[in-house]
């Protein structure tokens, strides 16, 4: 089983930038994290950062070739106004899950809206980096109810 996890913009700065609202760890410990949950898991994960709209876009389409069994993305700002990153993730039938290390639905106002959320299986916000671990999990529980 093959995971892919997509992180957008700004999300290279965790533990430099707004510690009050992402914390004080560094992206590289998100990254090991991922991967030692990925090794206890029993599955391949892939981990992909882009500060670009398009990239992300190309990754995502690249995992339908890659054969890719589930999708994790955080698309950062992307999540409140990018249809483009939306319209990928419809076009791969894995499952998807949208992570977001902060609660997006008590922070400012244009953040409590996710037009990339609709085209994922499941939301899971607030829970800091144990969310994309959560993903994860419900991710091979899925695969193994098929």
């Amino acid at each position: 089983m093959k995971i892919l996890v997509i992180n957008g913009p700004n999300l290279n700065f965790l533990g430099i930038r707004e510690k009050a609202v992402y914390g004080n760890e560094s992206y590289n410990t998100l990254m090991t994290m991922i991967l030692k949950k990925g090794a206890e898991l029993g599955v391949e994960v892939d981990t992909y950062q882009s500060n670009h709209e398009g990239a992300i876009i190309d990754r995502l389409q690249q995992a339908y070739y890659d054969k890719t069994d589930g999708v994790i993305i955080n698309p950062g700002a992307y999540t409140h106004y990018s249809y483009a990153i939306h319209d990928a993730l419809k076009s791969i039938f894995v499952p998807k899950v949208e992570v977001h290390i902060s609660d997006i639905n008590t922070r400012e106002e244009w953040r409590r809206v996710s037009v990339t959320a609709p085209a994922c299986d499941r939301q899971i916000v607030g829970h800091g980096f144990d969310g994309y671990l959560e993903a994860m999990e419900y991710i091979v529980k899925l695969a193994l109810e098929k």
